[in-house]
């Protein structure tokens, strides 16, 4: 999860996640590229005026400065068609849940092996033990397998929200009257946190999301538990 130190980005919990952190890296090592280029160039014509009359009529520079960019686009462009892709692919799921947004909470239903459904709210600090993360934690987990292919349906029941988790690169919009859908694998077990990423109201910053990634013979023993 992200703390006062973070500096990066989080670490990645899905295989979508870490291909997006190389693509990352891949950006920003080209614009640091353009960034040393640039800077050159402009502080040597800062210090030398002799040397700007290449560039008057120059047909070879402006046609490196014409070719150049474009080239630089196409590395940029291709892997990030090829994610844009990957993250709206939608394979077999192993189990689908639906998250529902209220103000100022979110509920959820597991409907695969044996129907219920549940409310989570954030925990208030007046509830607060130690081992719970301030304004991130919330009441009821969403529990999920790891190594296994997950289906959220995502709505809203008043305003638009947003159901977000940084870590597994997930980020979907919750709209009254429509049903958005998104697949992610969890590669890892642990809490993954996130918050949602719509104003939706006074309350807006008190609706965070807890996901507990955990086995799936344990995942099995959580629902027939759950649904007792």
């Amino acid at each position: 999860m992200a703390t006062w130190n973070t500096l990066l980005l989080q670490d990645s919990a899905s295989p979508l996640m870490e291909q997006l952190t190389f693509f990352h890296n891949h950006a920003l090592l080209i614009l640091l590229m353009i960034t040393v280029l640039v800077g050159y160039l402009m502080s040597t014509l800062f210090f030398n005026k002799f040397n700007y009359r290449f560039l008057l009529e120059g047909q070879t520079i402006e046609l490196i400065w014409t070719i150049l960019p474009a080239i630089t686009l196409i590395f940029i462009a291709l892997p990030s068609l090829h994610l844009l892709y990957l993250l709206d692919e939608v394979n077999n799921p192993l189990v689908t849940v639906k998250a529902i947004g209220h103000q100022w909470y979110w509920s959820y239903e597991y409907n695969d092996f044996k129907k219920f459904e549940f409310d989570s709210y954030m925990i208030p600090q007046t509830n607060m033990h130690p081992s719970t993360f301030r304004l991130l934690d919330v009441d009821n987990r969403t529990v999920l397998p790891y190594n296994s292919q997950i289906r959220m349906i995502v709505s809203s029941a008043d305003v638009i929200h947003s159901w977000t988790i940084p870590a597994l690169s997930v980020k979907i919009d919750a709209t009254p009257g429509r049903l958005n859908q998104i697949s992610f694998l969890i590669n890892r077990t642990g809490l993954l946190f996130g918050q949602c990423s719509e104003i939706c109201g006074a309350n807006h910053s008190f609706m965070p999301i807890t996901i507990e990634s955990i086995s799936p013979s344990y995942f099995i023993k959580w629902i027939n538990k759950m649904s007792q």
